[in-house]
């Protein structure tokens, strides 16, 4: 016998709470400005909250729990635990379950929860209006979270933790400063119309707008822009490329609060084990991916002696790969050392010299080869 597959099941309460705190965000909140003002102590309560929610799915929900990429000291993870009820996106469990499967199957428009190839609307939200198949879950890819008290607790008390922090806290900060109904508004309403939509932004506009210069394997992309407005997340390419990482911008001049966030705990001994992909690894790969965009661009814009700047761009690829190679497994050799015992070091002396003057010359011609490559593929921009 045939049986005809139910239809996703719309889900009214997610529509209000989207839908609900939008409509009031563009009419009511406004207009009670209007009409009475906000206290400051309001607003700074408003950014407070934002950064407690913001941070809370980032570096909780994001970077710690769903891909492990530090260990963090049970009172972080509570704060976390409690800034995710806050943020009023699921539970632990349910979110992660949701996020680890779209790294699994990006871009599957039958398997990852919120792919991007069903267009933007359904990436930014419209996955979570109904329980489509793909974000229906029996937790079996977060069971190593099951072994966290904390998140077994956030999972069982979430909703009267949702209640709790986002009308009963806005409304008690509210009165204190003489507003509770202004409380509610700025500190319930709008910071979660906020929260919700910047964080949003990562399944729908950093899998459509902005570069790869890691990975076209996937729609993952690199935003600036998208980054200042999610704490960090708007390096996306990075992410799904090294999902292991702390980090999302690995450049010092980057926007990435949650990686100075997770740095800082670990300054004070609240996070160690914290992930970082070998520099070498990382420039091979961006180092492919313009092998990549320069061939296609000789393959199709350069009809004189394409064979001949074809295999110049190759040649020049392999010795860059080779010296950084060469590179890696000497400086590998040198920390090694470096973190023996002092013994040891000491008597290894004159191999410790030999490693230091190879590790020089290696940096000089490494340098150089990368000024090469670089004057060589830019010719092709």
């Amino acid at each position: 016998m045939n049986v005809t597959p139910q239809a996703p099941r719309t889900r009214y309460d997610v529509m209000a709470v989207l839908f609900g705190t939008a409509l009031l965000s563009i009419t009511i909140v406004p207009a009670y400005g209007l009409w009475h003002g906000y206290e400051p102590w309001l607003w700074a309560w408003f950014f407070v909250l934002m950064a407690w929610n913001g941070l809370s799915i980032t570096a909780g929900y994001h970077r710690l729990w769903s891909h492990k990429s530090y260990v963090a000291h049970p009172i972080v993870r509570l704060l976390f635990a409690l800034g995710g009820a806050l943020s009023v996106q699921n539970t632990i469990k349910q979110w992660c379950t949701n996020h680890r499967d779209h790294h699994r199957y990006v871009d599957d428009e039958q398997k990852d929860p919120y792919s991007a190839k069903r267009g933007l609307f359904y990436s930014h939200m419209g996955w979570m209006l109904k329980d489509y198949p793909a974000t229906i879950s029996d937790y079996s890819n977060v069971a190593d979270l099951s072994r966290d008290p904390i998140v077994n607790w956030q999972h069982r008390y979430y909703w009267p933790l949702a209640f709790g922090l986002n009308i009963l806290l806005p409304l008690g900060i509210g009165y204190s400063l003489g507003d509770p109904l202004g409380g509610l508004l700025l500190l319930g309403v709008l910071r979660l119309f906020v929260c919700h939509h910047t964080t949003f932004f990562i399944n729908s506009l950093a899998h459509a707008f902005g570069q790869q210069p890691y990975s076209d394997a996937n729609s993952s992309r690199d935003n600036p822009l998208i980054a200042f407005l999610t704490y960090g997340e708007g390096y996306h390419n990075f992410h799904h490329t090294f999902h292991w990482d702390y980090r999302n911008g690995i450049r010092w001049y980057q926007y990435d609060p949650t990686k100075w966030l997770i740095k800082s705990l670990s300054f004070l001994n609240l996070a160690h084990s914290l992930k970082r992909v070998p520099p070498e690894k990382i420039e091979k790969r961006v180092a492919t991916m313009q092998l990549k965009k320069t061939t296609e661009r000789i393959s199709r814009f350069q009809p004189v002696n394409t064979e001949q700047w074809l295999d110049l761009v190759e040649a020049e690829y392999e010795q860059l790969i080779d010296t950084l190679n060469e590179w890696s497994r000497c400086r590998q050799k040198w920390l090694e050392l470096k973190r023996a015992s002092l013994r040891k070091r000491w008597q290894e002396t004159e191999l410790r010299a030999e490693l230091q003057k190879r590790l020089r010359e290696l940096e000089s011609q490494l340098d150089f080869q990368r000024r090469q490559w670089r004057l060589l593929t830019q010719q092709f921009v």
